[in-house]
């Protein structure tokens, strides 16, 4: 994990970390019937060392907010699931009901520029501290879906990695988390996008 610190990037890993720590022994599981369809462990990018451990279906949004995520999701129609490995590397899957096949698109839109805008305003707030970030491209899935990379790093710290797959089937739309300590060169782009897919593919909208 990264050093204890207490600047915004080992808080914003920390977060995912412990998000995803947290909800694989706690929160209420929502009903098979209302819940949309989720990933499993399995449908990850595989840890070389490591099995992924999946969490409940739960009811609402995460405890901590997803890094690049804060102020975009509703938590009215949401639900989530955090997965983590025996090392640094966790992820969160959240997928939002929406009131429509529009409202959905918007929600859509919203979360792909917050994430396209998220390093340069992680930097806005963050002195000493330097980001990147890489758009690799659209998936023919359902009603599509977007892959995006954000890596930020600060001095006397180990960098932080995340990939984020944002799709949408209908008036459904979920956002896939992956994050890890490394550079976007380390990042599991081509598995992540079969990740993304797989997300889309099993909404039940």
């Amino acid at each position: 994990m990264f050093r204890r610190t207490t600047t915004a990037a080992t808080t914003a890993f920390a977060a995912l970390a412990a998000t995803a720590a947290l909800l694989l022994t706690s929160g209420t599981t929502a009903t098979a019937a209302s819940a949309p369809g989720f990933i499993n462990g399995t449908d990850l990018p595989p840890h070389p060392t490591s099995p992924w451990y999946a969490g409940k279906v739960t009811q609402g949004l995460p405890e901590f907010t997803p890094f690049c995520l804060d102020g975009v999701l509703p938590v009215q129609g949401s639900w989530h699931r955090g997965f983590g490995t025996e090392y640094d590397t966790g992820a969160v899957q959240i997928s939002v009901r929406a009131a429509s096949a529009a409202a959905a698109a918007k929600l859509a839109t919203a979360l792909e520029r917050k994430v396209a805008g998220c390093a340069a305003d992680w930097l806005r707030t963050t002195p000493g501290g330097t980001a990147s970030w890489q758009d690799y491209g659209k998936l023919p899935v359902e009603e599509g879906a977007h892959v995006y990379g954000v890596h930020t790093s600060i001095p006397d710290s180990e960098p932080g990695v995340h990939l984020y797959g944002i799709g949408r089937d209908g008036s459904t739309v979920t956002v896939v988390q992956w994050g890890q300590m490394g550079n976007l060169a380390d990042a599991p782009v081509p598995a992540f996008k079969k990740t993304t897919t797989t997300a889309v593919n099993k909404l039940n909208p």
